[in-house]
């Protein structure tokens, strides 16, 4: 099965995606990229294990470029926008299937996207049904994108990440006033060399 590209109405215009419309689908699920500035695309290889994670255990999916992206219009905000970004992109995914839960999954500077937007629907009475934080930038995350206290939470980090201070990781899940799971993966960098089919059976027993 391969993705289509598609293009979504965005807040600054329009936005690159790749679609998969999965037949008989269990659910959606809506995958957020990494830093802009330091070269994430959709196109990184831990989003695209994670499209496939998901795609394989039965999800449509839908992957995007935040503004300023490959053919994305606009420029980068580094915050509110990319979530902003994320939630058109998740307006649209819905709207093509409003029966059916919707998952996030974010990477890196995509795991503050998708959890601030899992934080945001929650506020206003949308429902998630599971977020996936994977390397989490959870320094960026502060008021007034809040984490959501319902939603199911998977936080997964690499013990040896160079990229996000593993400790820092640790100490804010901790911290988290809010049920949620943790994993550790050992002997592994922020961008998951060589321990990419680790993720993906991390990840899929829990969809």
């Amino acid at each position: 099965m391969r993705e289509t590209p598609i293009t979504i109405d965005g807040p600054c215009g329009q936005l690159e995606a790749l679609y998969l419309d999965v037949p008989d689908a269990r659910g959606v699920a809506l995958i957020c990229h990494p830093n802009p500035v330091q070269g994430g695309t959709m196109l990184n290889k831990v989003v695209s294990t994670l499209q496939r994670a998901v795609r394989d255990m039965g999800f449509t999916t839908l992957r995007f470029n935040y503004r300023g992206v490959g053919a994305s219009a606009g420029s980068h905000d580094m915050g509110t926008g990319e979530v902003d970004d994320a939630q058109a992109a998740a307006a649209w995914l819905q709207a093509q299937h409003p029966q059916l839960p919707l998952n996030l999954l974010g990477f890196s500077f995509g795991g503050f996207v998708a959890a601030s937007l899992a934080g945001r629907l929650e506020r206003q009475g949308s429902e998630v049904r599971h977020l996936f934080m994977i390397a989490p930038a959870v320094h960026r995350l502060q008021p007034p994108e809040a984490l959501p206290e319902q939603v199911r939470l998977t936080i997964v980090q690499p013990e040896q990440d160079e990229v996000v201070e593993p400790q820092s990781v640790y100490a804010w899940a901790e911290a988290l006033p809010r049920a949620h799971e943790l994993l550790k993966v050992a002997e592994c960098g922020h961008f998951f060399h060589g321990k990419l089919p680790e993720l993906k059976e991390l990840v899929q027993p829990r969809l």
